[in-house]
């Protein structure tokens, strides 16, 4: 993949919720990108794979292909599962150069999205975004 291909990703989240009128539209959406998740076996719900600083219970399981990482995530609460589905679109397939090129914050806060969440989502967005980009930078 490359760069272009990173920045039209982003493009088309930012463009698929600007489409959606209000926030209780944006946030259904999130929970349905959250159902669309393929469910992670419980095998895979260790203490190795759970995002530390989260209120809700969250998975994190990364895959390595040569320089290209995949992420699979899964969470106990519906809006956090689909930050996880957002972080997963926008991250995986990607080589650890392109992860670390992105700020998530900033295609968050272009959504709309960063103002309204929780600070306990705040907070466990932050740490998942954390996790991925420590993943990307011991590439």
């Amino acid at each position: 993949m490359t760069a272009q291909d990173i920045q039209t990703e982003i493009d088309d989240l930012v463009d698929e919720f600007d489409f959606l009128d209000d926030w209780e539209q944006r946030y259904r959406y999130l929970i349905d990108m959250g159902k669309a998740l393929p469910d992670m076996p419980e095998t895979e719900r260790t203490d190795v794979n759970k995002v530390k600083g989260c209120v809700s219970q969250v998975w994190l399981v990364t895959g390595k292909d040569g320089d290209t990482l995949t992420f699979r995530a899964d969470s106990d609460a519906h809006i956090v599962r689909g930050l996880a589905a957002l972080l997963v679109r926008l991250y995986s397939g990607r080589t650890g150069e392109e992860i670390l090129s992105v700020d998530a914050r900033d295609v968050l806060a272009r959504i709309g999205l960063s103002e309204h969440l929780s600070p306990q989502r705040s907070n466990g967005l932050a740490s998942m975004i954390g996790r991925i980009r420590g993943e990307a930078a011991e590439i």
